[in-house]
């Protein structure tokens, strides 16, 4: 059975929602808003959940994706308008506010943006260029210009991330139906690919995000052309990667059009992972077997519309998800046991909301 949360009289509460006061310091909520070019930062009460917007940063170019360094000094943003490029911004830690420190231009348009664990190296993955990419990170945390490696991909590279380890690398490719397998040097940040170089998805289901479980056993990615969830154990010693299943995104009761899944996320302890499905404006919840890796549908939740980027906080309470045709954010209180999405409030955002980033900062 499909369950929804109705979306009556989270209006009104989105409408006082930003002069609510007491917000717990420390944080803080970032969004990328492609078509108005800029950042939003808000501040996140972890108390009540009440969203606080702090500023509005502006961008050189179409920011789409986001990442976080290591460290929480530093946010990575990604320009998807020529020419394509990365901008640092400096994390104020007390305010959470951001300040541009450098410029300079990716390989290609890069659709997903991702560090090692070091902090030293800055991962990327281009859809329209078929390639992945690492571009150096220096010791004032500002990613160079000069890529390290460009690898060739399959059709439509994806998303691109180091596992728990930093010894290895998986990069989806939606248009050729495979999830690539790398060893990672993490002393020069180069790639090399790993044995077997891939493992392929059903045909026609376009591997789009992925998510390592937080004690690396497992790594979970939604497939965006057939609506679906793909679960695997990772082999930590070979960085490789075996079916464990397939469970639908999409609502069972939903007909209106083909499926469009998009991003995903654990809670923190591992327990519940989320994945938005753009054509039917709903998040899916799952809940996750610590033994098996195996999940098991827990409801289908309405949200903005389009909703492509979603984050949850690092205590693991609260869900905010973006919508890129509504130009808003619904916050949701995480039900720990059912995984259930009980909607809080509302936040405008700008234009074309596509990518969200929460951290805690010291």
């Amino acid at each position: 059975m499909t369950l929804r949360i109705a979306m009556a009289g989270v209006a009104v509460a989105g409408a006082v929602w930003g002069n609510m006061s007491g917000a717990v310091a420390g944080t803080f909520v970032y969004v990328s808003n492609a078509d108005s070019r800029e950042i939003s930062v808000l501040s996140l009460d972890e108390r009540t959940g009440a969203l606080t917007p702090v500023a509005t940063t502006p961008t050189k170019g179409a920011v789409m994706p986001l990442a976080l360094s290591p460290d929480r000094r530093h946010l990575y943003a990604s320009l998807r308008s020529e020419p394509y490029s990365v901008s640092t911004f400096a994390v104020d830690p007390a305010t959470g506010t951001l300040t541009e420190q450098s410029t300079v231009k990716l390989p290609d348009n890069m659709a997903y943006l991702s560090t090692d664990a070091t902090g030293r190296f800055l991962l990327s993955a281009s859809y329209t260029g078929d390639k992945i990419a690492i571009n150096p990170i220096g010791p004032d945390g500002l990613a160079g210009e000069t890529p390290v490696q460009v690898v060739p991909t399959g059709k439509n590279a994806h998303a691109i991330r180091v596992d728990p380890a930093n010894t290895h690398v998986l990069a989806s490719n939606l248009g050729s139906d495979v999830m690539l397998q790398f060893r990672f040097d993490p002393a020069s940040g180069q790639v090399s690919p790993g044995t077997p170089p891939a493992v392929a998805t059903a045909k026609g289901a376009g591997p789009r995000h992925f998510v390592f479980s937080p004690d690396g056993r497992f790594v979970y990615g939604t497939n965006e052309l057939d609506g679906t969830v793909n679960s695997y154990r990772y082999d930590a010693a070979a960085g490789t990667l075996a079916l464990i299943g397939t469970v639908s995104a999409v609502p069972p009761d939903f007909k209106g059009g083909a499926p469009a899944t998009a991003d995903i996320h654990l809670t923190p302890d591992g327990g519940l992972l989320y994945a938005t499905e753009r054509t039917s404006n709903t998040i899916a919840a799952y809940r996750v077997d610590a033994q098996t890796g195996a999940l098991t549908p827990a409801g289908n939740f309405a949200t903005e519309t389009q909703p492509r980027g979603f984050a949850i906080d690092p205590l693991g309470r609260y869900l905010i998800a973006a919508g890129q045709k509504s130009g808003s954010a619904t916050i949701y209180a995480i039900n720990p046991e059912s995984g259930a999405l009980a909607p809080l409030g509302r936040q405008p955002l700008g234009k074309n909301p596509n990518w969200v980033e929460i951290v805690t900062l010291p």
